[in-house]
């Protein structure tokens, strides 16, 4: 998610069931589902359970407003010094981050480019650069094909 998207995530965007995340009017106004791991569900479900939100996911100072992105940001940074991390990351870092990993397990482009929300493919294109992509071995479409007929025929 970007910066903005997590800080106005409301508990309600988060369906345990379905393991995905509803993002809202996002950039370019468009809705998105990003799917989440069943770690992180339940971890997000202890949180609730622990600390009630009211209907953001993440509250602000008051209970029922957004937390900040700055205070994201702030979050972020006490983390990675608390984990020893020097490296100079942002929380933007963590979605490129997600991305090539994604590519690098083999998700395809426009998958991609949905779930993060691009309007443009070429956007999504610049973690290739980033990806250890390994080459893939091309393949006719005859064989896949030829070998549907022969189970056919059995």
């Amino acid at each position: 998610l970007r910066i903005s998207e997590l800080a106005g995530l409301l508990i309600r965007d988060v369906d345990f069931d379905r393991q995905m995340i509803h993002v809202r009017q996002s950039k370019f106004k468009k809705d998105r589902y990003v799917p989440v791991s069943s770690m992180l569900c339940r971890g997000l479900k202890k949180y609730i359970n622990t600390l009630h939100p009211k209907d953001y996911l993440f509250n602000g100072r008051v209970k029922g407003t957004p937390m900040s992105v700055q205070g994201i940001r702030h979050i972020m940074h006490g983390a990675m010094k608390k984990c020893g991390i020097t490296k100079n990351a942002c929380v933007h870092s963590l979605r490129h981050s997600y991305a090539t990993h994604l590519l690098e397990d083999g998700l395809d482009l426009v998958t991609l480019k949905n779930q993060m929300g691009h309007g443009r493919i070429e956007n999504t294109m610049m973690y290739i650069h980033i990806a250890r992509l390994s080459p893939t071995k091309g393949f006719s479409p005859l064989e896949t094909l030829y070998k549907e007929n022969k189970k056919k025929q059995k």
